[in-house]
């Protein structure tokens, strides 16, 4: 069947646009007509030559898999068949990659498959929350609410590594862009100056000399300083890949001053918010430790997690073990207690997670304003300082002369 591109008016004359697969233009109309839009244009798709090429296809982004549950929990809700939203939701898809896997998702639905086992078929972009999510709704009869949970969980989750990528990028992009200038000031701006000192014929000052034969080291092993550095990289590649190297380098992270702290509080607050979100939504507690463990990101924290989890299959509480471990402060370890002991875990659970994401919100802006002018006085030393042990000599001559 060929694919058509199409432009109708719905009932309420708003113009749509989208795709739909089927044997003929007549019967795109026709199927347009079912879903109450009138078409005013209809037309084949071009062939995309490099439609099979995978690494040239757009990638499926996150906010992709947020709208997709926003539309079909609303369609859901007003009472369409699941086969009808995932055609509707197709035909609407403008990201070829996404329309590809809705269509294959619509198929294994109308051969039988539950909706759970037809997303778990694609793991990069549905994870276990998603499908096991998506399990219990269709076992408890309320897959549109469960869909609403889980688009507003995925956008506090994006907001929130977004937050944190934005804090971890200033200091990033600024410490390269102050290594590529010190390079070019090594490599071509003071030989330049070298070559004027060597007319002078006196002792260049101690920092000048200094800074010259710097200049001297990087202009001479630059390829060599380059293939040690990706050496560097590589090895710490492998050394983490290893089950000592991850649990050595996690451990380490969390300790780190201000950074260690920042990305604890975002270990709590995701953990929090994923656990509230999949037992209100009806997911056992031990599948839903097991599935947050696996998406901690940080060995430690998974570690105790499946503590926890081993815990509860002893007989004790979630809160016994998690302030055992260390890792998560002894609040949110006294509030899961009390929702435990008083059958609101879920509820207190979404709280702590409101408060740490404010935490997080803080932590961000504390750590904003500790970098910049960390950054202004790093930038400002090693480059004035250059700039002043290159003119001390021309300063030296100036006052010989006067």
């Amino acid at each position: 069947m060929a694919v058509y591109q199409w432009v109708g008016k719905n009932r309420k004359n708003e113009t749509q646009k989208g795709e739909m697969e089927a044997a003929s233009e007549e019967a795109v109309r026709a199927n347009l007509t079912r879903l109450r839009i009138s078409p005013t244009k209809v037309k084949q798709k071009p062939k995309d030559l490099f439609e099979n090429v995978s690494f040239l296809q757009p990638k499926v982004k996150e906010a992709d898999i947020i709208l997709f549950a926003r539309q079909f929990s609303t369609m859901i809700d007003a009472g369409l068949p699941i086969i009808q939203c995932l055609e509707i939701l197709y035909s609407q898809q403008n990201n070829p990659t996404f329309k590809k896997i809705l269509k294959e998702i619509k198929e294994s639905v109308e051969s039988g498959s539950t909706l759970a086992e037809a997303l778990k078929k694609y793991p990069k972009h549905f994870d276990d929350l998603f499908v096991n999510m998506i399990a219990a709704g269709e076992a408890g009869g309320i897959l549109d609410t469960i869909l609403k949970r889980l688009a507003a969980y995925m956008e506090k989750a994006a907001k929130l590594k977004s937050k944190v990528k934005g804090a971890m990028t200033y200091p990033i992009v600024t410490l390269i862009v102050a290594v590529l200038v010190l390079a070019v000031i090594l490599i071509f701006v003071i030989p330049v100056f070298q070559e004027m000192f060597a007319d002078f014929g006196s002792e260049l000052p101690a920092p000048t000399q200094f800074v010259v034969a710097a200049s001297e080291i990087v202009k001479s092993k630059i390829l060599y300083i380059i293939i040690g550095l990706a050496i560097f990289i590589f090895a710490f590649k492998k050394y983490y890949a290893t089950e000592k190297g991850r649990d050595v380098t996690d451990k380490f992270v969390l300790k780190l001053p201000v950074f260690g702290e920042l990305l604890r509080k975002v270990a709590v607050a995701k953990f929090t918010r994923t656990m509230g979100t999949m037992l209100s939504s009806g997911v056992a507690i031990l599948e839903a430790l097991d599935i947050v463990a696996k998406t901690a990101g940080n060995r430690t924290i998974e570690k105790a997690i499946y503590d926890v989890r081993s815990g509860i299959t002893e007989g004790r509480t979630m809160a016994d073990p998690l302030a055992e471990s260390g890792v998560f402060p002894p609040m949110v370890c006294q509030m899961i207690s009390v929702g435990e002991s008083t059958g609101a875990l879920d509820a207190m659970l979404e709280k702590i997670a409101e408060f740490y994401n404010e935490e997080v919100d803080q932590a961000v802006e504390n750590l904003t304003a500790l970098i910049e002018p960390f950054m202004l006085v790093f930038l400002g030393t090693t480059i004035g300082g250059l700039v002043v042990a290159m003119y001390l000599p021309i300063f030296k001559m100036a006052g010989a002369i006067t």
